[in-house]
């Protein structure tokens, strides 16, 4: 009763249940101080048997609340730890309907690409399998979840696999169309992807955070993780290895900036475990992932750099 009320709820009830040892509290929080309220209540319960905290969205009350004084509260409107964590482990788990998903997704990217269908590559991305394990890896390092790491990592790997492999039977059917402006632009690395991707992986972890799912129907299309995977696996089948390695190394940029950039998001949004040991272990799994992505993003870097001024010395 005391942690509800020192976070001063917009209202709280207590209801007598048939069990005679139990206790129903129903409490209405405002957004920006729900967090913290449930990390204290778990705090005072901790080592008590039988008990259960169950979180459900409230549309409206009436009559309407008084506006939160604490800026800091206000500024801390986002979902809950345990809702953001159970939203990104379904879409970062490994199942059949995900490989059949991003089975799906390719054909779509492949044949658009070949054809230079504009509409089919848009809707290979907002179908996107691959953005929720990429999601989900960032998010388990922000949290100090290993299993859910290693479960966005598989899921991540077999998705891509899959992928490469349905472009690659595709492209035995389908002769390589290099007048298509889509699937050429995919064996193209620039440095303003790098600014793209980046900003993508960021609006999909913010829009994650604040619980705006709508917006991640645009940031999939910003993201456009499938498209340069179809492509690649249609350069290999056609033998084309020179532009398979450009696909791969556009693949590649877009996985690791999406990841800092997500990891950057869930720490800046204060996205971490409650307890202190979780912490340090999550704080030695988010440094550790940003130090590889940042080391491989300047690598990438340097080989786009490299590429252009060979490009530059061939023109002049």
């Amino acid at each position: 009763m005391r942690a509800i009320k020192a976070f001063e709820p917009v209202d709280w009830m207590v209801f007598p249940v048939e069990q005679h040892d139990r206790t129903l509290i129903r409490v209405i929080m405002h957004d920006g101080r729900t967090q913290t309220l449930t990390d204290a209540v778990q705090d005072s319960l901790e080592g008590q048997r039988g008990w259960r905290i169950t979180m459900m969205p409230l549309e409206a009350t009436l009559p309407e609340p008084e506006p939160m004084a604490d800026d800091e509260a206000k500024a801390n409107l986002q979902v809950l730890r345990e809702e953001l964590l159970d939203d990104v482990t379904r879409e970062a788990a490994l199942n059949r309907d995900f490989l059949i998903l991003s089975g799906l997704s390719t054909i779509v990217a492949a044949i658009g690409l070949n054809a230079d269908g504009v509409a089919a590559v848009i809707g290979a991305m907002v179908i996107a399998p691959l953005l929720g394990p990429i999601l989900g890896f960032s998010l388990g390092a922000g949290l100090g979840n290993f299993p859910l790491i290693r479960e966005s990592g598989r899921t991540l790997a077999a998705g891509i696999a899959v992928a490469l492999g349905v472009a690659f039977l595709i492209s035995f059917l389908l002769p390589l169309n290099k007048e298509s402006h889509e699937l050429m632009s995919r064996a193209e690395v620039r440095l303003d992807g790098v600014a793209l991707a980046l900003a993508a992986g960021g609006a999909a972890a913010l829009s994650m955070a604040q619980g705006r799912s709508a917006v991640l129907v645009g940031v999939m299309v910003a993201a456009a993780l499938l498209p340069p995977g179809a492509a690649l696996g249609l350069f290999l089948g056609a033998q084309e290895w020179a532009l398979a390695s450009r696909a791969g190394l556009l693949l590649l940029l877009n996985v690791t900036c999406l990841i800092l950039s997500a990891l950057a998001v869930f720490r800046l949004k204060n996205i971490r475990p409650r307890g202190w040991i979780d912490q340090r272990n999550a704080d030695r799994a988010t440094w550790i992932n940003a130090g590889f992505s940042v080391a491989f993003l300047l690598l990438v870097v340097t080989l786009i750099i490299v590429l252009d001024l060979g490009r530059a010395v061939e023109i002049g």
